[in-house]
């Protein structure tokens, strides 16, 4: 039991790895701040590409928790890495991320921390934004360290009316295995939204395989468009013809794990056809990646984003 304690005083995961990034240069990176005693970049077990997260155990804590303070916010290539320490798998920290809406439009992510944070230690936080004008959509994400903690602030906070505002906020858990009906409910309505703009047929992308999430802690809920050991597909239609895999990439990292993804090319010319897959691994982060980029504008072209249905169309 000593050793498992003293392993989380040392052990840190990071997120949000750039995916050209080796599990070298991740070492070197944190060999900069104090002795480490071993550094793994998570790959995909079958395509063997990043993952975009690893885990970093230092020898010392003190070098652990200068690397957290030195590293965390540290932005390489297009993304910003964020550095933690790991936490042992427990049902204690299962299901502690809360979707709250009807939030004020000026809310900061700031803002938002500052209202949750007096019920616990927050993981992560993400508030969805409107493309267009920058402004808040009125909805977010808070992810606590302990799930007892995210049962506190719905207790305290749904139902609540912020400062300046006349409206109360709804706060509840985000979809998990037991809101699965909610999960296909929301894929179905995004599909149904992009058959409206002409895109592809989708059995066509019957063919095109991608590779299992076969991470344990990876994934919540069910539904028509993934599961936790498989990921979540997204489609992705009106793409440029230069689109590439690595722009997808930089495009949904930001939201969260990325698992998978394919860009669908012309046999004879090389070039995307004008659509293509991403697979992330958690279901909030991919609904978070939708709200933020269905109807993004990218060069000349609006892109159509929605869950991938695994049904077929007549």
């Amino acid at each position: 039991m000593m050793e498992e304690d003293d392993d989380s005083r040392t052990n840190l995961i990071v997120n949000y790895l750039p995916q050209s990034m080796s599990q070298d240069e991740l070492r070197s990176l944190f060999s900069s701040v104090g002795e480490v005693e071993s550094a793994k970049l998570i790959r995909d077990k079958v395509a063997g590409h990043s993952l975009g997260y690893g885990f970093v155990n230092f020898v010392n804590h003190s070098d652990a928790e200068r690397a957290i303070s030195t590293l965390n916010g540290l932005r390489l290539q297009s993304k910003t890495i964020k550095v933690s320490f790991a936490r042992p798998s427990s049902d204690t920290i299962k299901d502690a991320n809360l979707y709250i809406s009807g939030l004020p439009r000026t809310l900061s992510q700031q803002d938002l921390e500052d209202m949750f944070s007096s019920f616990g230690r927050i993981i992560n936080s993400r508030v969805l934004v409107d493309q267009a004008s920058g402004l808040s959509r009125g909805v977010a994400f808070i992810r606590y360290d302990k799930r007892a903690e995210a049962e506190d602030a719905v207790k305290h906070l749904n139902g609540h009316v912020p400062p300046g505002s006349s409206e109360p906020i709804n706060v509840k858990f985000a979809a998990n295995p037991n809101q699965t009906r909610n999960s296909i409910v929301m894929a179905q309505t995004y599909h149904n939204q992009s058959r409206r703009f002409g895109g592809p047929v989708h059995h066509q992308a019957q063919r095109f395989r991608f590779s299992p999430m076969t991470a344990d802690h990876m994934g919540t809920g069910g539904g028509a468009s993934g599961s936790p050991s498989s990921g979540w597909c997204l489609f992705i239609y009106n793409l440029g013809q230069d689109a590439d895999e690595g722009m997808l990439w930089q495009m949904f990292g930001p939201f969260g794990a990325v698992v998978n993804v394919k860009v669908i090319r012309d046999f004879n010319t090389n070039k995307c056809k004008g659509f293509g897959f991403v697979t992330m691994a958690n279901y909030e982060e991919a609904a978070m990646a939708i709200h933020s980029l269905n109807g993004y504008q990218l060069g000349d072209k609006v892109l159509q984003v929605s869950f991938k249905s695994n049904k077929g169309h007549k």
